[in-house]
């Protein structure tokens, strides 16, 4: 279990770095301090390791989202440090990672397709309800509607004809399309408290 362990570990950190497709098994096996056939004995092939690194993080994601909206209120608190949490994210993966995923791991991708219904919509609209019942968002929203919307604002960042502009910065594409989403639902207590957390934090 401690060499899968440390196999993932460091599987993590090059795919992450380097992308998915130029990090070879031989190499990780080198690093790790191993054989080639011993990560054989623990994964089934490269296909299955990159799986099971993506299925780590998702994981580990999804805990984080848990606890966070357990905490206090867990409303605003739970923005702000989702806000975090995907700047942190995002900013520790190669984009050129987001890309080869698609098109050359289509298991990975569909388990990110299924978090992003599974945890994080269900996780949106969780916090949605108990926003409006706390006077942080307008009464009238449709949180399952607004849930898809952002489903979709995520979804269309991923878009790899967008990777193929040198300027195109996917992790303020993401944080501006969340802030102006916030924005939309607000009530004026939701906008102050967000913005006093905000700068709390910081």
């Amino acid at each position: 279990m401690e060499t899968r362990k440390k196999i993932l570990e460091v599987a993590r950190d090059q795919f992450s770095r380097y992308g998915v497709r130029t990090v070879t098994m031989e190499e990780i096996a080198r690093m790790v301090g191993i054989s080639k056939k011993t990560i054989y004995q623990e994964f089934l092939d490269k296909k299955d390791l990159v799986t099971e690194v993506f299925k780590e993080i998702l994981e580990e994601d999804r805990k984080k989202m848990v606890h966070i909206l357990e905490q206090e209120d867990g409303v605003i608190d739970h923005l702000v440090k989702m806000s975090q949490m995907m700047r942190e994210r995002l900013s520790s993966i190669n984009p050129m990672v987001i890309m080869e995923i698609q098109k050359y791991f289509p298991e990975a991708w569909k388990m990110f397709e299924e978090f992003k219904q599974q945890a994080i919509k269900a996780d949106l609209i969780n916090v949605m309800e108990k926003g409006k019942r706390l006077g942080y968002f307008r009464e009238e929203i449709d949180t399952s509607i607004l849930a898809k919307v952002r489903m979709d604002q995520i979804t269309s960042a991923f878009d790899p004809a967008n990777f193929a502009n040198p300027e195109y910065n996917f992790v303020e594409e993401q944080l501006v399309l969340m802030d102006h989403f916030l924005h939309g639902i607000f009530t004026e207590k939701g906008r102050l408290a967000y913005h006093s957390q905000k700068a709390f934090q910081n």
